[in-house]
């Protein structure tokens, strides 16, 4: 049997556990957090395939019964009037769930036969002729056959064992951030969002909690990367970018001042070829990521089934994954490229002319009909998993 380390436990690496303990593999799955991360946003998948996948996984039932419907959108002006309304749909595609709710999913799938270590990372990866001697940020050290870095958009695995962030990431003038706070009066049913020139504020009502919130902001800049520590720092950012505007950014970033769990990042897109380098591979974010619309959540899904699959069917197994997905995944990562200008226009124009085209009953449809179509179709064969029992490790090295 063999053994397989993935870094991250965030989507793409339980999926890759479950389906390779399916295929009689020994996974184990290393996160730098100290257990599954919660909170996190809506996460949508379109199209047959990110469908199938979930079928074939055993979870679409599931998150059926745990999907938000997907949320409306409606711009407004300075005094709350409204400028346009996309339908839930929108955003929210075929299913849309919660990511807390995903990835408590797939691991919950994949822990009978996973062995999960929680509070360490990968820290040195020297590939020899038995495997991969790995060592670890608590000082473990062990060795695996193969290794797979499921561990996002900034994944350690990548900078390691092919080359610094700046080489593959490339940043698309963007930044996006996001926060939790109290609901509120005057807020409905639809997120509520309010545009000036590079800059797009809302608020939405969380699905789970009537008296929760969330913020998202997304701004043009030309900032790269911001320490993910320094939050202090990200704050004054958001602050700076959204200083003197109406609405209601004044509340917005009044409750920044308390946000406990911001998110910040650059939004960014992930080039890289090949994914992968003797015994080491990426998939997910890692391989071919993108910070926002880019379908990268269902991508990692379908990532993850054909990389297990070939594998199980050994030989070049890598190089069979990367023809088999790699058109498909970059097809559907080029979505973000266009999300920053779409939903922040640098200029009032632009986003009269958004407002003016998706008001457009005939057009909102047509680019309804375009993002499903998008990714176009990838052939996906049913590896027939031999099955597996196995028993359940869960392993925390930190001390928090």
């Amino acid at each position: 049997m063999r053994s397989v380390l993935i870094s991250g436990a965030s989507v793409a690496g339980p999926a890759l556990a479950y389906w390779l303990g399916r295929h009689g593999f020994r996974p184990t799955v290393v996160e730098q957090a100290p257990a599954l991360r919660g909170g996190g946003y809506a996460v949508d998948f379109r199209g047959e395939a990110h469908l199938t996948v979930l079928e074939r996984t055993g979870i679409l039932a599931e998150l059926r019964a745990l999907q938000t419907g997907g949320t409306p959108m409606t711009f407004v002006d300075e005094a709350g009037g409204t400028l346009l309304r996309l339908p839930g749909e929108f955003a929210g595609g075929d299913l849309e769930v919660l990511r807390s709710d995903l990835a408590r999913v797939l691991h919950d799938r994949s822990r009978d036969w996973t062995e999960y270590v929680f509070g360490d990372a990968v820290a040195t990866l020297a590939e020899t002729g038995g495997g991969v001697d790995v060592t670890f940020t608590s000082g473990a050290a062990r060795t695996f056959d193969l290794v797979v870095g499921a561990d996002g958009m900034h994944s350690g695995v990548r900078r390691i064992a092919f080359g610094p962030h700046a080489r593959f990431v490339r940043h698309l003038g963007y930044s996006v951030a996001g926060w939790d706070l109290p609901a509120g009066d005057g807020l409905g049913a639809d997120t509520l969002a309010y545009n000036a020139p590079g800059r797009l504020a809302s608020i939405g009502r969380h699905p789970r909690d009537e008296g929760r919130a969330s913020a998202f902001m997304v701004f043009a800049s030309r900032l790269r990367a911001v320490d993910p520590r320094d939050t202090e720092l990200q704050k004054w950012l958001i602050a700076d970018a959204y200083a003197g505007l109406g609405w209601r950014v004044p509340e917005l970033l009044a409750s920044l001042e308390q946000a406990e769990d911001l998110y910040f990042d650059a939004i960014s897109r992930v080039d890289l070829a090949p994914w992968s380098r003797g015994r080491i591979a990426l998939v997910g974010d890692a391989a071919c990521g993108a910070t926002l619309g880019g379908m990268g959540t269902g991508t990692a899904l379908v990532a993850a089934y054909v990389l297990a699959g070939e594998l199980a069917r050994g030989g070049d197994a890598f190089a069979r994954y990367e023809a088999a997905v790699g058109d498909y995944a970059r097809r559907c990562q080029k979505g973000g490229d266009r999300t920053g200008r779409f939903l922040a226009p640098r200029r009032r124009l632009g986003a009269r002319l958004r407002n003016r085209a998706l008001g457009t009953p005939f057009l909102l449809r047509r680019m309804l009909e375009e993002g499903r179509k998008m990714p176009g179709r990838i052939e996906l064969p049913d590896y027939a998993p031999a099955g597996h029992s196995g028993r359940r490790i869960d392993i925390t090295t930190s001390d928090s």
